[in-house]
Order: structure tokens, then sequence, then C-alpha cells
């Protein structure tokens, strides 16, 4: 899963794309676990993915009212569909990704 910065997402929002958007922290010991749940999903599905320190993006917190990490943004035609906190298990990640992008 590639590392957007601000452009990348602007880019991404702007062209009514449809992915996955993935906020974490470096030092959240949760978020490492989803990130290794992301990393299988992204072999599973073929699903535009892009993930975002939020440490370095405060305001983008604020204006997706993000509360806090790890956050998925699942995102269709540019706009998010659904807020995912709890990951609970890849299973769980692909059956919410299948309601909303295919």
């Amino acid at each position: 899963m590639n590392e957007w910065n601000r452009n990348e997402l602007a880019a991404f929002l702007e062209h009514d794309e449809s992915g996955l958007l993935y906020f974490y922290t470096p030092l959240c010991g949760t978020c490492q676990v989803a990130s290794r749940m992301l990393l299988v999903l992204e072999e599973l599905i073929d699903v535009k993915m892009g993930k975002m320190n939020l440490n370095f993006y405060p305001d983008l917190a604020a204006d997706l009212a993000i509360e806090s990490v790890p956050c998925l943004l699942v995102i269709r035609n540019g706009i998010v569909v659904e807020t995912l906190y709890a990951f609970h298990s890849v299973p769980y990640l692909l059956e919410k990704i299948k309601e909303h992008l295919t």
C-alpha cells in the first residue's frame, strides 16, 4: 500500500475515484496490526488503497471527522461512504469493502 501525500489524496477525491484510505500513526500498536490486515487485503482484492500518517495531517482529521486511529475510509466515487475504526478480521473487512465497492 502506497503512502499518499495531500496532492495524491486531492487528485483521488477530485477524480471521483473509489477505494480505501487508511489513516494511522507509526507508534500505534493497533495500527500495526491493522496495517498487516490491509496488506493481506491488498493481495486478495483489486482496490485502490492509500495510507496517510495522521501525525502529518491533523487538519484532515478535523475535515474528515476522524476520531481515532486506525481509521479506514471506504470511498466511493470520491465520497466517504463508511468509516471503520474496528477492523475485526480480514473476512470482516472484505465484506465491508464488497458491500460498498463491488
